[in-house]
């Protein structure tokens, strides 16, 4: 029997190996594709293909195990679970690779996009630009069809010009820039508030008026500093949560 395929990372020593592992397998099973099969490689095999030991691997797996993304199986191995729930709670500890699988997993409906001048609340990121290519996207939970956030990305021009449209319906954009545009990404910021939905978001989401949301704000920044993308996400928040978990190594 085939097994899936996951995608590899380079790993960051500063953070725990297991959560790095598990957050990039969990991207990859959920921006799989439908034809992808569902057995997994066995522990030694993701092991050497992580460059991880086998003992890390099974703490990663048991992440997944528990999140119920995969299930695991005497003598016949692990499987990823086609029903499995998305938009669960996500840990972030700071790698790229989170904020990969914080995005991942849903279907996404393309609404728009095009050159537009950069807006005034994050023209401070942008400060030797006129215009940006902006992407609005509505993600949806697969099963039920429920919309659950609604993105806009705005993107540095250069890079805008090599992302294809077919990668933004299955992919997040963090991982197309990473991995696609091979755009170097060196840091994330997230901001998280509460706010209450205006009439548009509420149509999106389909919640109640002035209804609470997530307003998330992330500013992806490559080695130099330079703003390559800043992410404006409405999430519901009857669905979603954060947690920020800080290492004191």
């Amino acid at each position: 029997m085939t097994s899936f395929a996951p995608d590899s990372i380079v790993l960051n020593r500063k953070l725990p190996l297991w959560y790095q592992v598990s957050q990039s397998l969990r991207a990859s099973i959920l921006g799989r594709s439908p034809q992808d099969p569902l057995r997994l490689p066995t522990e030694e095999q993701l092991a050497e293909h992580y460059g991880v030991s086998v003992l890390t691997m099974r703490q990663a797996l048991k992440e997944l195990e528990d999140e119920g993304l995969i299930s695991r199986h005497r003598r016949r191995g692990t499987f990823i679970e086609p029903g499995a729930r998305r938009g669960a709670p996500v840990r972030l500890l700071g790698s790229v690779d989170a904020i990969v699988a914080q995005q991942s997993g849903m279907t996404s409906e393309l609404l728009g996009h095009g050159r537009a001048p950069v807006p005034a609340g994050i023209a401070e990121y942008f400060p030797d630009l006129a215009e940006v290519a902006t992407y609005h996207r509505l993600r949806s939970d697969e099963k039920t069809g429920e919309p659950t956030n609604h993105a806009v990305n705005h993107v540095r021009p250069e890079l805008a010009a090599r992302i294809d449209l077919e990668d933004l319906t299955r992919w997040p954009m963090t991982k197309v820039l990473r991995d696609i545009v091979k755009a170097d990404i060196s840091r994330i910021t997230d901001t998280v508030e509460a706010r209450l939905a205006d009439p548009e978001t509420a149509r999106l989401l389909q919640v109640p008026l002035l209804s609470p949301i997530l307003h998330y704000t992330g500013v992806t920044y490559d080695a130099e500093g330079r703003v390559l993308d800043v992410a404006v996400i409405h999430y519901r928040g009857d669905r979603f949560s954060f947690t920020v978990t800080l290492d004191a190594t």
